[in-house]
């Protein structure tokens, strides 16, 4: 908002303030200084307009004397924060030993001429209690004791007393327990596909040694090489499949576009057939009816039914949808209860001694992520070494340990994020030829 400013000079009326000579009725009349008179009656005016003279009111119409206290300072400041004045602040930096008095001190024998007055002594035993304790040491008693036995457990929690409403709101709130998942008290399930329990270190075979046995070392040599064509293979088809796939979606858009370009030659012919430069249009009959070429609204209404019925489609797609999606997830309940009943009953079926192999796991995995590849513990035949000082250890056991907990259904796999969502910042620039004056 601009800033409106008075105009510049002073707005009093002319005033001659050295004056050579006051004889004369015109200088008395025309030259004296009234200036502290107008800014009285300024100021009286507008005392009378805010309500009145100040100097005839009393103080008890000025003044007020405030009880209860500012409203908004408690929900600004908290309860324990307070802050104190900075002269107290010097003084509590001072020590706390008090300073030594310059007077003269009395001494010992002086006194004021006051008599103290007498008191009876508390802290002593009367006669009468003396007799009784006495009594009492001689095995003299008045009354026994019934031993009673007690009305309460000692160990038992103390009972909530009963508080009142102004005490408790002072208290903090106490926390609350965080309470236990009901998934606690499941019994983990193991993800091979027999539904044995996985031990959680499994003894390795002939074939995991680094000096092993040549048939052991064969077979398991024969085993990864044939699991690694066969992922090879696979992947080999899928890309074989997707080039199939683009080539597909390639040759159906080129043939929608010819389709497109022939739709728009006929048209064109059509239109052109009618003005007579087809040949052969001067043998139709003239009381054939010709057709009219289309109108920009007749293609506007083609346009809008074409709409109409593109959302229509799309409305009952997406209907149809969202009943398969609520299905699917009917499925999948209906799915994962009962692969949990038949992966219980195998279990209770299993005999405790037989154990479970990851080699072979369920199609369903634990949690929203599959679980990290088992690392590849074979070395080449040309990589067999024959002495123990040039062997190279394998494996990683964090890893290892990592996989066994996921394999026997203890944890969920999880996804190492590296970097935490931040808060989005707004960059605005100053408009400065706004601050402009008047």
């Amino acid at each position: 908002m601009p800033v409106l400013k008075p105009l510049s000079g002073n707005p009093d009326a002319p005033q001659q303030y050295k004056q050579p000579s006051r004889k004369g009725k015109k200088a008395w009349r025309k030259n004296i200084d009234v200036s502290e008179v107008q800014q009285g009656l300024e100021e009286l005016n507008d005392q009378i307009i805010k309500g009145g003279v100040i100097a005839e009111k009393e103080s008890s119409e000025l003044f007020t004397l405030d009880v209860v206290g500012d409203s908004v300072l408690p929900k600004r400041f908290s309860k324990h924060a307070t802050k104190s004045l900075k002269a107290d602040e010097i003084i509590a930096q001072r020590s706390a030993v008090p300073a030594v008095s310059m007077r003269k001190r009395p001494g010992d024998k002086t006194t004021d001429g006051v008599l103290p007055v007498k008191r009876q002594r508390t802290n002593y035993v009367t006669h009468k209690e003396l007799s009784r304790i006495r009594r009492v040491a001689d095995g003299q008693h008045q009354s026994t004791v019934a031993v009673v036995d007690a009305e309460y457990d000692m160990w038992a929690e103390p009972e909530q007393q009963a508080q009142d409403d102004d005490e408790a709101a002072f208290k903090p709130a106490k926390a609350e327990k965080p309470k236990k998942p009901k998934s606690l008290n499941q019994t983990p399930i193991s993800l091979a596909a027999s539904g044995k329990s996985i031990p959680a270190v499994p003894k390795p075979k002939g074939g995991h040694s680094y000096n092993p046995a040549f048939n052991d070392y064969q077979d398991r040599l024969i085993e990864e090489s044939e699991k690694a064509v066969e992922a090879e293979r696979k992947r080999l088809h899928e890309l074989e499949a997707e080039r199939i796939k683009l080539e597909a979606a390639a040759r159906s858009a080129a043939e929608a576009d010819a389709a497109e370009a022939r739709a728009d030659l006929s048209e064109w012919e059509d239109d052109s057939a009618w003005e007579g430069l087809e040949s052969g249009g001067e043998e139709l009959s003239v009381k054939a009816r010709r057709p009219r070429r289309k109108t920009q609204a007749d293609r506007n209404r083609i346009l809008r039914r074409k709409e109409e019925e593109r959302r229509l489609k799309h409305l009952a797609a997406m209907k149809r949808k969202n009943a398969q999606q609520e299905r699917i997830k009917q499925i999948a309940l209906e799915v994962a209860e009962k692969e949990r009943t038949m992966a219980l009953e195998k279990v209770e079926m299993s005999e405790d001694s037989d154990e479970g192999d990851d080699q072979e796991l369920r199609r369903r995995q634990l949690g929203r992520y599959k679980l990290p590849e088992k690392d590849l513990e074979l070395v080449l035949p040309d990589e067999l070494q024959d002495s123990l000082r040039l062997l190279k250890p394998e494996g990683n056991l964090l890893k290892d340990r990592y996989r066994s907990l996921l394999v026997r259904g203890k944890m969920e796999s999880r996804r190492k994020i590296p970097f935490k969502k931040q808060a989005k910042m707004k960059v605005t620039e100053k408009w400065t030829y706004k601050d402009f004056r008047i």
